[in-house]
């Protein structure tokens, strides 16, 4: 059996529509152990707060694999817990917010603050979407590149939520029990807000 850890974003009520969601479902259905916790204070995250429930959430498990999924402000704080990130055999990071975009919302921001960029050896895969508004420059560039990930680009994949049609994603289930997987699109294309 595996344990999977998903970590969700800022303002992320853990909504039944987010991939998240249904992916924790899933992982459920098929027999696996999943943490999907409730951050604390979503709409006002503090850094030290996330750090300790990622601590909390975080505790190995006795026996099998453990998987880290991390999206949007959840892998700023997988970046920002050094020595406090969990002992995971396999992390996938997802569609972070870039440091300036971070930077700019002052409910977030400390979770830019002091990011090391340059962290040796962090191995995870980072999947990331085109024409994502919260890192308009590509998550490539600010965190694949400079930590030297394995990368998953999803074309016209937007932030990768609900609003971008990233609600059901079994690219994302495939890769969850088999890491040589690509996560690509959901299989879903054309499918935004409002439609």
């Amino acid at each position: 059996m595996t344990t999977y850890l998903i970590l969700h974003g800022f303002q992320n009520h853990r909504p039944p529509a987010h991939w998240q969601h249904w992916l924790a479902d899933r992982l459920r259905e098929r027999g696996h152990e999943v943490r999907y916790p409730q951050l604390p204070s979503p709409d006002a995250p503090v850094l030290d707060a996330w750090l300790d429930a990622l601590e909390q959430h975080g505790q190995r498990p006795a026996e099998g694999e453990f998987v880290v999924l991390a999206h949007s402000l959840s892998v700023l704080l997988w970046l920002r817990a050094g020595q406090r990130r969990p002992d995971a055999d396999r992390v996938l990071l997802v569609a972070p917010p870039s440091p300036g975009v971070t930077a700019s919302i002052p409910e977030i921001a400390a979770f830019a603050d002091g990011l090391d960029l340059t962290e040796p050896g962090l191995a995870a895969r980072l999947v990331y979407g085109e024409g994502d508004p919260y890192c308009p420059e590509g998550a490539d560039l600010h965190y694949g590149i400079p930590l030297g990930l394995d990368l998953d680009r999803v074309p016209d994949g937007g932030h990768l939520n609900p609003d971008s049609g990233y609600g059901e994603w079994p690219s994302l289930l495939k890769w969850c029990e088999d890491p040589a997987v690509r996560v690509r699109e959901n299989g879903a294309r054309g499918v935004r807000r409002g439609q």
